[in-house]
């Protein structure tokens, strides 16, 4: 076991472990602690406590220090700078006709490093943004591309019940969302019904997901033909999954009559009626324009890595971007060429290095292989007849 707090840097952030290195610190303190991006300050979000030491990524850091009331000054001084700071860049953006959106900046405590949040359909090529952001704030720059669900959770809002959204008060990780849910939970499919301010999928699907999939377990399908506890047989019509009761209709000769139940007065069930149940669902969207409110962030990601991500500059004139862009090319390079060379000539050698040592090197040394053999062998008879004769003669001598 290992005791850790857990310390987030922004609201509703992500929550991180770190050791309280002799400190006494409790939940809502800020502290003061160095992680990969530089010294920031950040709020105990969970106060002291013994996690398992697989839940824990090694190294575990400590932290420096309990934030002073001099260092929240100097946090909301620097909170300030980043108002500025993105006034400016939209400013540069503008100047470079750059097609891409600042969600907004963010400074490390020590000002040793300036992040910028932006969102954008594609690639965008920033390399001349980054120096003349470099030069205006002497400082390194990072840019990062963002998907809608972090871009929502960054800015906030007001969602459709009215409340504040959930991604900026209290989620700390974005779940996946599927149309599934909805239709587990017999919600219109309208996409402006089940979507959220970031036109995904809303993240409250989830919430009573676990709920629904146990009630629904209990109940029958529409069009199942069920028979009760006393007897009575009858179809379907329609569940209450909250109310935990089935209407169903029972056929008395000509006359047909609709009774509610209890789902527990439910005795057996025939006829699972799944294909006919889903029919009831009538979209009010295409199935492409439905999957496309589903999280696909995960592609933003990946360009975001084919994006290079993480651009800096370090310096008034070193240009740290020239030398991440020489080692992309020349990882292009390297993983380009060298794997066309490498999977397309060398897989297409072998074929021809097979046939050469399995059929025709088999004729090539089984052929003349034999034929050498043939010809020592007779070599060899030639010369024991020989002997034999010398013998011969040696004897009649």
């Amino acid at each position: 076991m290992t005791e850790v707090i857990g310390v987030s840097f922004r609201s509703a952030g992500k929550v991180y472990y770190f050791s309280p290195a002799g400190f006494e610190v409790k939940r809502g303190d800020y502290v003061i602690v160095e992680t990969a991006r530089g010294v920031e300050m950040g709020k105990v979000a969970m106060g002291p406590r013994e996690v398992e030491d697989e839940a824990v990524v090694q190294p575990l850091r400590g932290i420096m220090r309990v934030a002073s009331s001099q260092d929240k000054e100097k946090a909301a001084l620097t909170r300030a700078k980043e108002k500025t700071a993105v006034a400016i860049c939209k400013g540069k953006i503008a100047k470079h006709g750059l097609e891409m959106k600042l969600i907004d900046a963010e400074y490390t405590f020590d000002e040793s490093k300036l992040l910028f949040y932006f969102t954008a359909d594609g690639r965008v090529d920033f390399r001349e943004l980054v120096k003349d952001l470099a030069s205006e704030f002497r400082t390194r720059i990072e840019l990062r591309q963002v998907g809608v669900r972090d871009e929502t959770k960054i800015l906030g809002g007001i969602g459709i019940c009215g409340r504040v959204l959930c991604c900026h008060s209290y989620l700390s990780d974005f779940v996946p969302v599927s149309i599934k849910m909805a239709k587990e939970q017999n919600l219109s499919l309208n996409p402006t019904k089940i979507s959220g301010v970031c036109g995904r999928l809303m993240c409250c699907l989830k919430n009573e997901q676990d709920t629904y999939e146990e009630l629904n377990r209990h109940l029958p399908g529409i069009n199942d033909i069920v028979i009760t506890k006393d007897g009575m047989s009858g179809k379907v019509e329609s569940v209450d999954v909250l109310r935990q009761k089935v209407k169903i209709i029972v056929e008395k000769g000509d006359e047909r009559e609709m009774f509610e139940i209890e789902a527990s007065q439910v005795a057996s069930r025939v006829n699972r009626g799944k294909k006919k149940k889903a029919a009831k669902y009538i979209p009010d969207a295409t199935e492409e324009e439905l999957l496309a409110l589903e999280d696909n962030d995960r592609s933003v990601k990946s360009s975001q890595g084919r994006n290079d991500e993480k651009k800096e500059h370090r310096g008034k004139g070193r240009d740290g971007q020239k030398d991440q862009n020489r080692d992309s090319r020349d990882q292009g390079r390297d993983g380009g060429k060298d794997q066309n060379r490498d999977g397309g000539k060398d897989q297409n050698r072998e074929p021809k290095d097979q046939n050469r040592d399995g059929h025709r090197g088999e004729s090539r040394d089984g052929g003349k292989g034999e034929k050498k053999e043939r010809r020592n062998r007779q070599g060899r008879d030639r010369r024991h007849g020989n002997n034999n004769k010398n013998g011969k003669q040696q004897d009649k001598d």
